[in-house]
């Protein structure tokens, strides 16, 4: 019996084999007012989070207050507080399961950088959610303030699709 060799392909494939540029707009346009978060929170940011869920702060005019409760319904992961690396391989896991397309959201300085517990000689904590994880928008604070969340879901759905829920004064000042 003989041996052959298999070449690897080592570019990249699209996400689609064919791509519909109108119907990917609408479906991008669709995604990002249907964020549907996976409930879990690590530290104190998780508060924030729940915070931003109730009635003063209203994430349902964002399309972003189902939090589903298994990974397998969700498309957007809110990694909010302290990473350890003793939760870093279940965080991953819940990442795993998430199904496609999905996207990650640091929320707080300790999910940014490590906060407050960034210091030479800790052994303990993981120095931001992007050493294992694909973050797409980062929310700073400590603990960020329930607008700041929400300020990231715009930003996140402005990367998604490139559609703005407002005009930007600033382009429209320039070119006004």
């Amino acid at each position: 019996m003989e041996t052959k060799d298999i070449q690897m392909v080592t570019e990249e494939i699209p996400s689609s084999i064919v791509q519909f540029a109108v119907v990917d707009q609408v479906l991008n346009l669709c995604r990002v007012n249907s964020f549907w978060p996976v409930t879990f929170g690590i530290a104190c940011c998780a508060i924030e989070m729940m915070a931003t869920g109730c009635a003063r702060f209203d994430m349902s005019r964002l399309g972003a207050e189902v939090f589903r409760p298994s990974p397998r319904q969700a498309d957007l992961m809110i990694v909010a507080g302290t990473i350890t690396k003793k939760a870093q391989p279940w965080i991953k896991t819940l990442y795993d399961q998430m199904p496609e397309p999905k996207w990650v959201m640091a929320l707080g300085n300790c999910a940014i950088s490590g906060g407050p517990f960034a210091f030479e000689g800790q052994y303990n904590i993981v120095l931001g959610a992007d050493v294992f994880l694909p973050v797409d928008v980062y929310v700073p604070g400590c603990p960020p303030r329930p607008e700041g969340l929400l300020q990231g879901i715009i930003e996140l759905e402005h990367k998604v699709s490139g559609w703005k829920r407002w005009k930007d004064p600033e382009k429209e000042a320039i070119t006004g």
